[in-house]
Order: C-alpha cells, then sequence, then structure tokens
C-alpha cells in the first residue's frame, strides 16, 4: 500500500515503519528521503503533531525517533544513529538541528579521508558514525518545550520539561526543567515561574 500525500510535489512516500498519530499533519514526503532507518517501528509521530516543509528526518538504519502529541516541528532538521526522543506540546521552530551524533570524525586525517572519499562516491554513507568516527549519544526532549529558531542541540543533550531555548543557542549540555537558557554554548539565564508557565 502506497503512502503518499495527497498534493505533494515530492515523488515520495512516507517509510512503512513510521506510525502516524490520529490527526497528525506531515506537508511532505520530501521530510523523509534520508529516512534509512531498518526498524520496524522507527519513528513515531504522535497525534495532532505536525511536521511541516523543511523538517528532514535524516535517520540512519538502526535509529529511532518519537515525536510526541501535539508538538509541531517548523522546519527541524533531526540527525540520528541512536535515539530522539521529543515529547509532547512541543514548539519546534524554524532551522533548528537535533543531533545525536556528529558523523564527521574530529581527528583531522580522518575527516581529510572521509572528504577524499565522499568527493569520489557521493555516498552519504561515508559520515555514517557507525564506522569508528564518533559514537551517538540519544537526545531527549521533554515536554512543552520550546526551542527558538536556528538552534542546535548537541549529542546527549537533556532538555527538562516547560524549558525554552533562546534562538540561536547552542545546546551542548543538559537543561533543567523551566528555565530560560541561551546562548553559544547555551547557559541558563534564569527560571521559570509560574507567572510564565500560566501567562494569560
Amino acid at each position: 500500500m502506497t503512502r503518499r500525500i495527497d498534493g505533494d510535489w515530492y515523488p515520495g512516500a512516507i517509510p512503512d515503519s513510521v506510525a502516524i498519530g490520529a490527526g497528525a499533519f506531515i506537508e511532505t514526503s520530501s521530510s523523509f528521503s534520508r529516512f534509512r532507518s531498518q526498524r520496524p517501528s522507527a519513528m513515531r509521530l504522535g497525534d495532532h503533531a505536525s511536521a511541516y516543509a523543511g523538517c528532514m528526518f535524516d535517520v540512519g538504519p538502526d535509529a529511532q525517533v518519537q515525536i510526541g502529541d501535539w508538538t509541531l516541528l517548523n522546519g527541524l532538521w533531526i540527525i540520528a544513529e541512536s535515539q530522539v526522543f521529543i515529547g509532547a506540546y512541543g514548539l519546534i521552530s524554524w532551522n533548528v538541528v537535533v543531533m545525536d551524533c556528529y558523523r564527521a570524525a574530529r581527528d583531522i586525517l580522518t575527516r581529510r579521508q572521509q572528504l577524499e572519499a565522499f568527493a569520489a562516491s557521493r555516498d552519504w554513507n561515508i559520515f555514517n558514525p557507525c564506522r569508528p568516527v564518533d559514537t551517538p549519544h540519544p537526545v531527549m526532549i521533554e515536554d512543552n518545550v520550546w526551542i527558538g529558531f536556528d538552534c542546535c542541540i548537541l549529542p546527549g543533550v537533556h532538555i527538562g520539561s516547560g524549558s525554552i531555548i533562546g534562538a540561536r543557542s547552542v545546546v551542548n549540555t543538559d537543561i533543567p526543567p523551566n528555565c530560560l537558557a541561551v546562548g553559544n554554548p547555551a547557559r541558563v539565564v534564569r527560571e521559570l515561574g509560574t507567572e510564565d508557565q500560566h501567562h494569560g
């Protein structure tokens, strides 16, 4: 059975291993053009969650991704070789990158070899961290998290529920619940009180 999206400009389909919750919305199947997971339950997009154009699920052969109910993804790029979890009622802005690995060697000579091999083959699997250049570390983003545009969430990060990450921040350490974090590297600038959480 084909899983094409009505009116989709991209001639693709949603992979069979992607579970789509009730009322969920996916704007285009191009978001799955780099989806390579071989897991039978590789991804779940929660009930009433949304993935708009510009989202890219760059998911490796053994990776899993979970997006919670009512979460809105607007141009998010997920790079996963292990696991990326985003909870319910999340708001992920434009051009955010969430990555559980780097896919390229830190060692200069190894990275040079990767680039030369890629130029010769144009095979993106050259940057597969299953080769011994990088180890993936799962990313956990809990419920009710708002991530501003142009942020980068690095491998192994855990963002607690109710926190806000300011625009263009680079998050390389865990962020506690109910905090505002900004900067490169991102640092907590204040705790969010009840007036922030229940305003209006």
